[in-house]
């Protein structure tokens, strides 16, 4: 996940003769034409997709009225939540990444969202940016990769675990039926089992290795179908996946848990605050409906169609809530402002910071050296690859 380096150029060596360069990849294999692709596709997907929802759910005109009917107070109100969802990302990686400041983690986390959420395939970018930023300040590779790492599992937890708590919300509430119960049920029952395991590993040095070979087993079985030869190493990779993060989460796991869910918390807080200021009352949209259309389309976006969700979390959102009674032209207004407020002011914001980290230099090498108690989780880290596939 590190920024890749410009591509050396392979050469292939003839019999008998001087190497010569290999021939340039062409028509869809280009990376080229591969991203150009993949952009016409986004966006087609995302006019579609804004295209039907303006003519299915509301009008632009009415829309628009809608928006303009804030006051000055409502907008206020809307700033201030949209404020302090973007402090939450940036607790979360202070907590992440032992000696980061907090006005480094505003230009890391702007710059880095800002390509994710601007470019196709931006989250693999914004991973390489990354690393490029926080190297620049000092951080090694091995803290990067910490950070990265513990981040991306604990957001996945939270986000497989918010529509198991929204649909139990609804069930004991009476506002889901017998089918919202069982798939809460089952959801938590998964999610607890996910969290056993991951804790297991973590405990249990011996029951990583068993699950690692127990998972190559597996796996063998069905290289075997695709007549494929045997994998091994399994074993290892759990055991190096566990000393990576067994120290970090030993001192930090509550404090990450924490701030985690106050973050994922506070975006959905940005919505709900959307629908009230725009008119949309609790007897038509509950916050435990809200919650639970919010939650499962936070889980669709795990799937890069287009950046950062674009079109899909709007459609998502709008389809769910007027289908909780939410009048049509008020939730449109409602999700374009949320997506407004954390969407499109976070690329914004992002540009600046990028070209302040360009031009700031004295951070440059400015990292504290690691906590003692994160060097053995580093030092792991640092070790050389021992799997392969």
């Amino acid at each position: 996940m590190v920024q890749a380096e410009p591509e050396a150029a392979t050469t292939v060596e003839p019999a008998g003769g001087p190497a010569r360069p290999a021939r340039p990849a062409t028509g869809w294999r280009n990376p080229r034409v591969r991203r150009a692709l993949q952009a016409a596709i986004s966006l087609l997907i995302v006019g579609g997709i804004f295209y039907f929802v303006l003519g299915q759910f509301a009008d632009l005109s009415s829309v628009w009225a809608a928006i303009r009917s804030l006051t000055w107070r409502e907008i206020s109100i809307l700033l201030v939540v949209a404020a302090w969802n973007l402090v939450t990302y940036w607790m979360q990686l202070v907590v992440c990444t032992p000696g980061l400041t907090y006005p480094q983690a505003v230009v890391l986390t702007e710059s880095t969202t800002a390509v994710s959420n601007a470019l196709p395939a931006g989250g693999a970018i914004g991973v390489g940016l990354t690393y490029s930023i926080l190297g620049s300040w000092g951080f090694s590779n091995s803290r990067v990769t910490l950070a990265v790492l513990t981040s991306g599992i604990w957001n996945n937890f939270a986000k497989l675990g918010l529509p198991v708590v929204a649909l139990a919300i609804l069930a004991v509430q009476g506002e889901g039926g017998g089918g919202s119960l069982v798939a809460a049920m089952a959801g938590l029952a998964g999610l607890i089992a996910a969290v056993v395991i991951f804790a297991l590993i973590l405990r249990s040095e011996s029951f990583a290795r068993a699950l690692g070979l127990f998972v190559e087993r597996i796996a063998n079985r069905v290289r075997g179908w695709l007549h494929k030869s045997p994998a091994e190493g399994y074993d290892r990779a759990v055991l190096k996946f566990r000393a990576r993060t067994v120290g970090f989460v030993h001192h930090r796991w509550i404090l990450l848990t924490v701030v985690t869910v106050i973050g994922h918390l506070s975006l959905y807080l940005v919505l709900l605050v959307s629908l009230r200021v725009m008119g949309v009352p609790e007897q038509d949209a509950s916050w435990a409906q809200v919650l639970a259309v919010f939650a499962f389309a936070r889980l669709i976006t795990a799937i890069p169609l287009t950046p950062g969700g674009v079109g899909i979390v709007e459609l998502a959102l709008i389809g769910g809530i007027t289908s909780a009674g939410g009048e049509r032209a008020e939730v449109v207004a409602a999700v374009l402002i949320f997506r407004l407020l954390t969407y499109v002011v976070p690329i914004l914001f992002g540009a600046l910071t990028y070209l302040y980290w360009r031009r700031n230099r004295s951070w440059r090498d400015s990292a504290p050296p690691a906590p003692e108690w994160l060097t053995p989780t580093l030092a792991a880290i640092d070790e050389p690859a021992v799997t392969r596939a």
